[in-house]
């Protein structure tokens, strides 16, 4: 039995309501992507709380393997927000006809096929990073927003 929520949107249409949507909250982004955040209860967490989202599938066949929503407990933050892709390979020259205007942020240092090649859009409400690994250099692996 496949548990896994789904979503008539697909990713960009993803990323442009959350964007608008600033700042996020739990329920923002649970009713957006049709799922329930949880508080993590992570270790740290003194300055941020951590939300994470059960795995959600998208119209276009991308998954949203992980969603990792943080909001400072002290501040009134506009939240700092992580969706780990997986499914459907999203390439580059896709996130470019959708963001055009991209630049490097972060470099692999060799450390870890995790690490990743960053390209980064500066959006009016703030940077919006894209990130593909070493691991599957071709193929998106997360979408971070980093809100002004």
């Amino acid at each position: 039995m496949n548990l896994q929520a789904t979503t008539t949107l697909t990713l960009w249409q993803t990323i442009e309501t959350l964007a608008a949507q600033l700042p996020f909250s739990t329920q923002n982004v649970g009713r957006t992507l049709s799922t329930t955040l949880s508080d993590t209860l992570a270790a740290g967490g003194n300055v941020f709380q951590f939300f994470e989202g059960s795995p959600v599938r998208l119209a276009d066949g991308t998954e949203l393997a992980r969603i990792d929503l943080r909001i400072k407990r002290e501040d009134a933050s506009k939240g700092f927000l992580v969706l780990e892709l997986k499914g459907r390979c999203v390439p580059l020259g896709e996130v470019r006809q959708h963001y055009a205007a991209l630049e490097i942020t972060d470099v692999p240092r060799g450390r870890s096929l995790d690490e990743a090649t960053t390209f980064t859009a500066t959006p009016d409400w703030g940077r919006l990073s894209f990130g593909f690994t070493e691991r599957n250099p071709d193929c998106l692996a997360f979408v971070a927003f980093d809100p002004a």
